[in-house]
This record gives C-alpha cells, structure tokens and sequence, in this order.
C-alpha cells in the first residue's frame, strides 16, 4: 500500500506541476506564457524577468515531470521545492498563511509533498525502481546549495536586477 500511495501522490502532484510550467513556459490552461510571466517576475523584484520565467517553468515542467514517471529522484522533488520556497518567499511573504489572503498556504503543502518524496524515494511503481537508478546522495546537497543560491540571487537588493535584461 505504501508504494501505492507514493504514486498517487506523485501522479497527483506531478500532472498539477506539469500544468503550472506549461502555463509559465507555454501559456497552456490559462497561462501567461513567458512575456505574461515574465512581466509578473519582474513585478515581484526578480529581473530579468524572461529568466526567472523560463527558470521557474522548467522548475515545475521538469520536476513535475520526473515527479510522475518517477525519474531521478531527488531532483524532481528538488526542483518543485526550489519552485515553492521561492514562491513563497518573494510572492506570499508577511500574509497569513491561507491561500484564500494572498498566503502561502499551497506552496507550503507542495513543499511539504516535495520534501516527503524526497525523503523516502519515489517507490516501487516508478521508472527508478524500474531501471535501477539511485542518484548518489550528494546530489541533494548540490541540489540545496543550487537552491540557496538562487534564493539570494532573488532577494538580495541589487543582485538580480539589471535594466539592460529587461522584458519591457
């Protein structure tokens, strides 16, 4: 039951992240494609905006991706909770917490998802388990410290901001 339960849980949150990247990335299901979410990129401070864009749709395309067919855990799981810290921090930060006031309430549960698949592995019922992939554990590390470094990039002042890339 429990291997069932990890790909219900990716298929669920796998297809949701498929969705959200391509409506960033492609302007599918509603999206503002890349002009439309690069222009909301640079609205939260985060220049240039085409590359936070096409960063944080390829986040969620890819690592919603890996997340449902259940490849290269851990950098699906990685990659969609680099998508939500960051969401929450330069998007939902100093709300209350529920989705309902403008909070983090979403980001703070896919995080959470994130880090559980993270943590036990993608199960039985996964493209790992059939071909025999096991990253080693270092990539978690890589993947943190990938994370962290855009998180600066993101909210230190004056680091990710640049006229000359504008997408005006």
């Amino acid at each position: 039951m429990f291997d069932a339960a990890l790909l219900v849980l990716r298929v669920v949150v796998g297809l949701l992240f498929i969705g959200h990247g391509a409506q960033k990335l492609f302007g599918w299901f509603g999206g503002g494609g890349l002009k439309g979410t690069a222009h909301f990129m640079e609205s939260l401070g985060l220049t240039p905006g085409r590359y936070w864009a096409v960063l944080a749709g390829l986040s969620e395309f890819v690592g919603g991706l890996l997340m449902l067919t259940g490849l290269l855990n851990p950098i699906g799981p990685l990659a969609i909770l680099g998508a939500m810290i960051m969401a929450t921090v330069k998007a939902h930060w100093g709300k209350p917490i529920w989705s309902s006031s403008g909070g983090a309430e979403l980001p703070v549960v896919y995080g959470a998802i994130a880090v559980a698949l993270l943590l036990t592995g993608y199960g039985r019922y996964s493209l790992d388990n059939l071909l025999n992939i096991s990253l080693p554990s270092w990539v978690v590390l890589a993947g943190f410290l990938v994370i962290i470094l855009l998180l600066v990039l993101a909210t230190v002042p004056g680091v990710s901001r640049s006229a000359k890339y504008s997408t005006s």
